[in-house]
């Protein structure tokens, strides 16, 4: 059986969008160094509106992903990060929690840029959901 990564996170956020809005913000190279200045990811499957996987090197070594899966009048984005720190780093459980909670922050900044205030109960915008969650 092999060893468990030294990284690995999983995070789940609800955006109240389409998820090709979503995943559009993950396809878009430029975009990366904002989410991960330390890591070089690579496509190595881009599933449209479902997300990205990505090979990384840099900072870290592994496998990244964005999965965009639909859900009601949004959107659960999906994140995975399974890789190897430098030998110095490993079995340090910080490093993993850092990567969480600094995916996190962009996963709640880009929830309220694209949701523009959007009050809860309310349909997203060009979703042709009815208000109040009544589908």
């Amino acid at each position: 059986m092999p060893a468990a990564p030294s990284v690995d996170v999983i995070d789940e956020t609800f955006l109240a969008v389409p998820r090709e809005r979503v995943a559009a913000e993950f396809a878009d190279p430029a975009r990366w160094p904002s989410y991960w200045p330390d890591l070089r990811p690579e496509i190595a499957h881009d599933r449209g509106p479902a997300g990205i996987r990505w090979t990384v090197t840099g900072a870290l070594t592994g496998t990244m992903e964005v999965w965009c899966e639909q859900v009601l009048d949004g959107t659960v984005l999906h994140f995975f990060l399974r890789a190897e720190a430098p030998p110095r780093r490993r079995g340090n459980r910080a490093e993993s929690d850092r990567r969480h909670r600094e995916f996190k922050a962009h996963a709640f900044a880009l929830k309220r840029r694209l949701e523009g205030g959007r009050p809860a109960g309310v349909a997203p915008a060009g979703s042709g959901a009815p208000a109040g969650g009544e589908h």
